[in-house]
């Protein structure tokens, strides 16, 4: 057994509505997108700065500079480790020269006497 017609009718009208209702909203974003592009260039300046000062972006701009702030601290840590490395070894090369200056001060001095 099929539709009865008075559902089929109902359906349609249905349908109709709907199309109707999604060609209506067709329309309102067509022109929307014209008063857009119409817009001039101070209200699009203005638009865009709106935008950018959203509860969102501002959070979003925090948490980058966390990040940021992270990533120099964990530079610097590092840039610290390498000079006190750097150091390090410059001091052995110092201890270790002036150990061979005593040692050869010392031969010296034994081929002396």
């Amino acid at each position: 057994m099929g539709i009865s017609k008075a559902r089929r009718a109902e359906a349609a009208k249905k349908a109709a509505r709907t199309r109707k209702r999604n060609l209506a909203k067709l329309a309102v974003e067509a022109a929307k997108m014209a008063a857009r592009r119409k817009r001039s260039r101070a209200a699009k300046r203005a638009a865009a700065t709106r935008k950018r000062s959203t509860v969102k972006r501002t959070v979003g701009r925090k948490t980058v500079r966390r990040a940021v702030v992270r990533k120099a601290a964990k530079r610097a840590v590092v840039k610290k480790a390498v000079r006190r490395a750097v150091v390090r070894k410059a001091v052995r090369r110092a201890v270790v020269r002036r150990a061979i200056g005593r040692a050869l001060v010392r031969k010296a001095v034994r081929r002396r006497r």
